[in-house]
């Protein structure tokens, strides 16, 4: 790792990356419990997929609606200021859990869940960008790299808090099952079920708010324009006349889309295809994570030989690959298990490779820029009901479509990018 990684002007980031590398290990954790949501919900309440996908939508909706004005905020204020609120915001969602376990709604969880991840978008179009300025630009994807790699530390620790204190506490009885049972009695099952999530949400809440008095303690670089006067209509049009940028926009899109997508609908294959319950199918998308967060470690050391786009270039195609033969049913048992983790090892690379790509050279632009990036994980709340519906009308396996196409747009952003950054 050269001495520069963590250097800038002459003094060490280190200390100020290591505080704020926490941050993706943070929504890493909402990511992934979120994920297995849709499973519990789909048990808790019955319902279809792309009902509980409207989860995803809620989620990954609050992200395109925070994203732009976490942005001005950060620009008006400081990154330490967008830090604070967006833990504030993440740790009030997630205590919101509470009266929606009480009011026994789905609509009301889907709030928390908006809440919840306004706080992420704020944290990570904050986080993003004030990791590529600790240090060199040359070094800055490669910087960026290394800090999402907490990301799936944080996606482990969820699926475990998920696995062990939601997914267990839920009931082997289906959806026949509790249409047979009395009222009281399905009553009595979805309040103790829901009280799992309830509280396991609950106490990421109060962890979040011991974490945020350690920030507002600690001694931060602030990161603020002076008050600079902010001409949001011209960031973009100079940012959209980039081809890389634009074109790092729509890859994103695609990207998280099929991101979510993959792994809301792991675990529904993994119970389908071994013949377990939820618990047991969550060890399978655990070892997916973990290979995920290997394979990313690993990517990062080969971008120490190789540029990031043609490293971008060939896990787009080992994504597509292993996309048709999930949804080709290629094989039975393990084989497909494999070609599911396989997706995720490819995914590694992906979206801090398109975004530091996409905001290399933005100069004054690159805190608009990094929003409009993140405004961009909308693909998630669009796409995922989308492999939902597919998954409904023609099986949960042909809908793995849907992130092959979104990797072959991700494929022609890295040829393009292979072509265009030196």
């Amino acid at each position: 790792m050269k001495s520069n990684l963590f250097e800038k002007d002459g003094r060490s980031t280190l200390l100020p990356f290591c505080l704020v590398a926490v941050l993706f290990l943070l929504w890493g954790i909402a990511n992934n419990m979120t994920d297995t949501l849709l499973s519990a919900f789909k048990r808790i309440m019955s319902m279809t997929d792309a009902q509980t996908s409207l989860i995803q939508f809620a989620f990954y909706g609050a992200y395109f609606c925070f994203a732009l004005p976490a942005a001005i905020f950060i620009q008006r204020r400081s990154y330490k200021a967008g830090v604070v609120l967006g833990l504030c915001l993440y740790a009030a969602g997630a205590i919101l859990f509470f009266p929606a376990s009480k009011a026994a709604s789905y609509t009301f969880y889907l709030i928390a869940i908006y809440i919840l991840a306004g706080g992420c978008s704020i944290l990570e179009t904050t986080a993003n960008p004030y990791i590529m300025a600790m240090g060199s630009p040359e070094t800055a994807t490669r910087r960026l790299n290394v800090a999402q790699s907490f990301n799936p530390l944080g996606s482990i620790t969820g699926i475990l808090l998920s696995q062990f204190f939601i997914l267990s506490e839920l009931s082997s009885a289906d959806a026949a099952d509790r249409a047979a049972m009395t009222a009281s009695d399905l009553e009595q099952m979805q309040a103790h079920e829901l009280g799992a999530v309830t509280g396991t949400y609950m106490t990421v809440g109060f962890v979040l708010i011991a974490i945020m008095i350690v920030m507002l303690c600690v001694k931060m670089p602030e990161g603020s324009d002076g008050g600079a006067q902010i001409r949001i209509g011209e960031s973009f049009r100079r940012l959209w006349s980039r081809r890389v940028y634009r074109g790092g926009v729509i890859a994103q899109f695609f990207y998280v889309g099929a991101q979510i997508g993959v792994w809301s609908f792991t675990i529904r294959i993994v119970m389908q295809e071994l013949g377990i319950l939820e618990k047991q199918a969550a060890t399978i998308y655990l070892v997916s994570i973990i290979c995920f967060c290997i394979s990313r470690f690993v990517f990062t050391w080969l971008m120490k030989y190789f540029r990031p786009a043609k490293l971008l270039l060939v896990a787009s195609v080992g994504a597509i690959v292993a996309s048709v033969v999930v949804a080709l049913g290629a094989g039975s048992g393990y084989v497909m298990i494999v070609a599911l983790i396989f997706v995720s090892v490819f995914m590694s690379l992906m979206f801090p490779t398109i975004y530091g790509l996409a905001l290399c050279d933005a100069g004054q632009d690159t805190k608009i820029g990094a929003s409009g990036l993140i405004m961009a994980i909308l693909g998630g709340a669009l796409l995922t009901p989308l492999q939902g519906v597919v998954s409904d009308r023609c099986g949960v396996y042909v809908s793995y479509f849907v992130p092959m196409v979104c990797f072959a747009v991700v494929l022609c952003y890295a040829w393009n990018c292979s072509k265009d950054v030196k």
